[in-house]
């Protein structure tokens, strides 16, 4: 009888250990389709944006947003998806583009906004903790650099202010603070969710679109 149990539990624990090995796999092969998804969407969203950037900003012009900060945020459709602009983390060598509205379907293709507009200073982008999305944001430190760059080209950027570790209920401490831009995911084994909180800096490019712009003067 004991040896019956004794084979029991090592085949139980053979297959716990098989059950183990395969979701490792599935979540390794998930997160590499996930990051591919994420890269494509980028690269055809840069090809819109680069040329809205080479051209410059004209010379006495600021941007709509300055002028009317509450204005919609861009969007670019690419492949049925719907992105406000693309994110840019130096320190892990990290670029994603950033789909406009929110789902747990989109967040599986690149990290979305979850609320917020970068023309206020009150966005908020969650990403899963995908090892090509956000997995990296745990690695990073105080005054790292952050840059997002919307829909029509114009630059934000912003440096690293502070980290948090919040409850999946705190929705409301969340969205409502202080800082000009937060990153958030979740932490290993999903029990928390880890905020990035950054200020902006300063902008440093801004597109040259006529339909954009006004005249300093005619302020």
């Amino acid at each position: 009888m004991s040896s019956n149990r004794s084979t029991a539990c090592m085949a139980v624990g053979l297959l716990l250990l098989l059950a183990a090995f395969c979701l490792t796999g599935y979540n390794i092969w998930d997160g590499d389709r996930a990051g591919t998804a994420a890269e494509k969407a980028f690269l055809s969203l840069k090809d819109v944006t680069f040329d809205s950037q080479e051209r410059g900003m004209p010379e006495k012009m600021i941007p709509y947003y300055e002028l009317y900060p509450q204005m919609e945020m861009p969007v670019i459709s690419i492949d049925g998806y719907e992105y406000v602009g693309y994110l840019e983390i130096p320190a892990l060598e990290l670029t994603l583009p950033i789909m406009e509205s929110c789902s747990d379907e989109q967040m599986k293709v690149a990290p979305c906004r979850y609320s917020g507009s970068a023309y206020l200073d009150t966005m908020v982008i969650a990403g899963h903790n995908y090892r090509r999305h956000f997995g990296g944001l745990k690695n990073l430190s105080a005054g790292d650099a952050v840059w997002f760059t919307d829909a029509d080209g114009n630059r934000f950027v912003y440096a690293i202010d502070d980290f948090e570790q919040l409850r999946p209920n705190q929705t409301l401490e969340m969205i409502d603070n202080d800082y000009d831009l937060t990153l958030f995911t979740c932490t290993t084994g999903g029990r928390l969710r880890m905020a990035v909180r950054c200020s902006r800096t300063e902008d440093t490019m801004a597109t040259a679109d006529t339909a954009q712009w006004k005249e300093r003067s005619s302020l």
